[in-house]
Order: C-alpha cells, then structure tokens, then sequence
C-alpha cells in the first residue's frame, strides 16, 4: 500500500483541492517533481509547495492504506469544486457546521450539494442524502460517483447530512398552521445545533427562493403597500442556529454564470459577498 501525500493535516483546504485535481495520491507520485514545478503546477505558494515535498522525503513508515481524500476528516474545512464557493466561505466549508445553499430552479446547489457528498464519501465518511422532493435522481447520483474513490466502510460516524429541498414538505402542507410550522422549525433548530455542537455533524441544506415585499423603507410590504420585490430563501433563517449557520444564495446570471451571495455566516451576520462563478471553466 502507498503512502500518504499529506502528513501533515494543518495545509489549507485549497492546497488538498489542488492536488486532488492534478491527480496527486501518493508520495512517490511525487519522487521526480520539484518544489518550483509543484508550485506552478498546482498554482500554490512555494512555502505549501514546500511542505509537501519535505513530507514526500521523510523515510517511509508503516504502511497507511489512507488515501489522500481521507484526510478531508482530519481537516478543519473542506473545500469543494467550486472557487467562488470557497472564496464565499472563506476558504471551505469548516467542519461540525451547518450549510444552506439556496437559488431559483435551474442553479447548480443540488450538483454543489452532490459535490461535498462526493467529497465526503471519498474521505471514508458516513453520508446521509435525504431528498424531499425527489430532485435528485438516482442517474444523477450514480453519475457523480462515476469516477469516484469512495470506499464501502467508513471509519467514521461523524459525516455529512443533506437534506435536499428541505423547504419542500412545508410548502406541499399549506394548511399547516402558523404556530406548528414555528413549532417545526424550532425543532429542526434544536437537532441542528445539538448535532453539529455535539456529534461535529456537518449539515447542508437546499432551498428554493421566494418573493418578499418590501415597503419603499425596506420593512415588510405586502400586495397594496409594497414597493419593491426582492428573492429570499423561503424558510427564513429561524431553522438554522445562530453561530454555527452559512447562507448562500445562487443567482444564475446565465446558464454558465451567476453570482454566489454569502448572506450570513457565524463571523459575518450581515453577509452580503457576493462572488461570480464560470461553471463553463474548472472549478469555477
């Protein structure tokens, strides 16, 4: 069995991304490669660069049957394959938190979604996909994991969750009344919390838009009064604890291009980035 690229599990989550996609996976894939040429290749600093080469010299050790996207669970975030996505979250998506990707039919936050469930699986982890509308085929999965290297038995309990088009089962039960559907959530908001607090559960949630009125002095407006009409996640945000909770919202552009929207996130309440994305280029 070979051995790990990546000893050290403190490199920044972009630098795993980066030798992930050169296809990188063992330390004699590095044998004849220099620090220079590793730097351009992967488009990383030279000091990163560095590290990776003085790991890749260290005599070998026990045999460790790890393969790279393992390390993902030892990693503080996990970047995906999107850039603007992980420039929106600082860097990746940090571990034990919880993700709500939002946007109009048509944007890409289920393939986002698939995305970090890909990348998981391949890190040997427990992945629950939950969908409430059956948007997602089962072509769709099988095709994410068409070249995929995850593993049958994971080593670890403390995954991933996703939860699909969460907003679905309230919208298809209008009838429910206020007072159960605050009820719910708050229920929802306790199981978050309590999971990604105690048990490191990173939880993602998708979300269709909705139309809110605004009055021309931006407080709540209705069909008589309002002004201006703005999209907004339709769950609001009272399911999602305070501290621990990542908003984004897609704005497709085109069929291409958009605009990724950090609305929230635990270090930046207020939000408001907003990033463009290519998916006609890699890792866009």
């Amino acid at each position: 069995m070979s051995r790990n690229i990546l000893l050290n599990p403190t490199l920044p989550s972009s630098t795993q991304l980066a030798l992930r996609r050169a296809g990188y996976e063992t330390l004699d894939d590095l044998s004849t490669t220099s620090v220079e040429a590793l730097s351009k290749e992967l488009g990383i600093d030279i000091s990163d660069s560095q590290s990776i080469i003085t790991v890749s010299q260290r005599p070998p050790g026990p045999p460790l049957s790890q393969s790279l996207a393992s390390l993902i669970s030892r990693s503080q975030s996990v970047a995906c394959s999107y850039a603007a996505v992980n420039t929106a979250l600082g860097g990746g998506l940090p571990r034990g938190r919880i993700l709500e990707i939002s946007g109009p039919p048509g944007s890409f936050k289920e393939t986002l979604a698939l995305d970090y469930t890909r990348i998981f699986a391949e890190a040997n982890e427990e992945v629950i996909f939950i969908d409430t509308q059956n948007m997602t085929s089962l072509a769709t999965i099988k095709k994410t994991f068409c070249n995929s290297s995850a593993a049958a038995d994971y080593q670890d309990l403390t995954g991933l969750l996703v939860l699909n088009s969460i907003s679905f089962p309230f919208l298809s039960h209008p009838d429910v009344q206020s007072f159960k559907r605050t009820a719910l959530l708050e229920k929802i908001h306790q199981v978050f919390l309590q999971a990604s607090a105690l048990n490191n559960l990173t939880i993602i949630t998708t979300s269709q838009m909705s139309t809110k009125l605004l009055n021309a002095d931006g407080s709540p407006g209705n069909f008589e009064t309002g002004a201006k009409a703005v999209m907004v996640p339709q769950l609001g945000s009272t399911y999602l604890p305070n501290g621990r909770s990542y908003r984004l919202v897609i704005v497709p552009e085109s069929r291409a291009t958009g605009v990724v929207q950090l609305l929230s996130s635990p270090t930046h309440p207020s939000g408001q980035a907003r990033h463009q994305y290519d998916l006609s280029q890699h890792g866009a």
